[in-house]
């Protein structure tokens, strides 16, 4: 079977809700870490480039039409090379690498750009049709997070309970203090903050047009260096009374794109590609849409269960901060400590942000450079999934 190699990685910054890329086209940013990419592999014959995949969770607005096809051509890549969209929500962008990975063990294809892109601050309203002729009443849906469009039997048979309000289940169910949610939002902003010269070195810049002409933005925009666990503790919980749940100890609403370069072996010699990473494999697994932020915890048993591994033999943990909650409950499953320096060490969602589409690639990029950086062989990337379910990914140091 062919090994699946992951070579360069480069994503733009993340900006808030509303923020300093708000005025990007979802198809302009996704372009952007595309083109970095092809300006860093001069070598590369790109027209041999087999296929783009890309995470996308809204696709209801300037994404609608294949985001991964629409930004190959805005970055210039040559017409010839196709492109498909992936959607598993909050997972697309790390499904995206493993499909990329998969075409390439199986033979099918050797040279490929998997990534994601999100932008939650351009997430359209939408209009559905009247459901007879004539009726003079219309309902309009927002399409940034979660439900729309609700099927009466879904909310019948699982309920649609908002994702804060699974998270608040989750801590309900397997009691995660408000206090342990706080004290881990707080370790992930100082990460965040510790790191900030690593996570400069994972950003390629975005040109903005403001006021003075165009800027460009370099730094992510979402982390709050600045709190403190006072502050934390001093939130409302608006989810649920009594709840735990907080804007603090949750993920925010993001803006951002990123992709990386998997490649066969003999498309790595062919075009000058520096391996970094291969990829063992990809997993995915489902849980009651209720509960979905402990989607993780059996997509790991299955993925390690494949591979023969334990979670001992992982160097690092990228598991993706939806909520401090879910993170929590599923470290506590896996046995590893609510601070172990090994989940996360750049900071994670909570701090950086979590622009749905972008985030499993952001993980994967953050995983192979701590690798790199601290020697370490092995790091297991997962996520939580909206309705319930989990995806997780298992990278090797080359």
């Amino acid at each position: 079977m062919t090994e699946a190699f992951l070579c360069d990685a480069a994503r733009t910054p993340i900006g808030r809700h509303g923020g300093v890329l708000a005025q990007v086209r979802t198809d302009d940013l996704a372009a952007v870490p595309l083109r970095a990419l092809m300006a860093r592999a001069p070598s590369a014959d790109w027209s041999r480039l087999d296929e783009v995949y890309f995470g996308c969770a809204n696709q209801a607005g300037e994404d609608n039409r294949d985001v991964a096809r629409m930004a190959s051509l805005l970055a210039g890549l040559p017409v010839q090379v196709p492109g498909t969209t992936v959607n598993r929500l909050c997972g697309s962008g790390l499904d995206a690498v493993g499909s990329a990975a998969r075409a390439i063990t199986a033979g099918e294809i050797d040279f490929a750009i998997a990534g994601g892109v999100e932008s939650m601050s351009r997430a359209p309203f939408v209009m559905p049709k009247a459901e007879r002729p004539y009726a003079r009443q219309a309902s309009i849906e927002d399409t940034t997070v979660g439900w729309r469009l609700i099927n009466p039997l879904m909310r019948a048979l699982y309920g649609v309970d908002s994702m804060p309000e699974t998270a608040e289940n989750v801590a309900l169910e397997f009691h995660i203090a408000r206090a342990d949610q706080d004290a881990f939002a707080f370790r992930s902003q100082q990460r965040a903050a510790a790191a900030a010269s690593i996570l400069a070195e994972q950003i390629v810049p975005v040109v903005v047009e403001q006021k003075n002409g165009p800027s460009s933005v370099v730094t992510d925009e979402q982390p709050r260096p600045e709190t403190s666990l006072e502050r934390l503790a001093a939130l409302k919980t608006p989810f649920r009374t009594p709840g735990t749940v907080t804007a603090g100890n949750a993920a925010g609403l993001n803006d951002g794109a990123a992709a990386v370069i998997v490649a066969s072996p003999g498309a790595v010699r062919e075009h000058g590609l520096r391996p970094r990473a291969r990829i063992l494999g990809m997993a995915t697994a489902g849980v009651p849409p209720r509960i979905m932020g402990v989607g993780p915890i059996p997509a790991c048993r299955k993925l390690l269960a494949r591979l023969q591994l334990t979670f001992d033999d992982f160097d690092v943990i990228e598991l993706n901060e939806a909520f401090a909650a879910q993170v929590l409950a599923c470290l506590r499953a896996f046995a590893v400590a609510d601070d172990s320096p090994r989940v996360n060490p750049y900071g994670g969602a909570i701090a950086l942000g979590h622009p749905l589409g972008m985030s499993g690639v952001r993980l994967v990029q953050s995983a192979v450079q701590f690798l790199e950086k601290s020697g370490g062989k092995r790091a297991l990337v997962t996520m939580c999934v909206g309705v319930g379910q989990g995806i997780a990914l298992a990278l090797e140091r080359v």
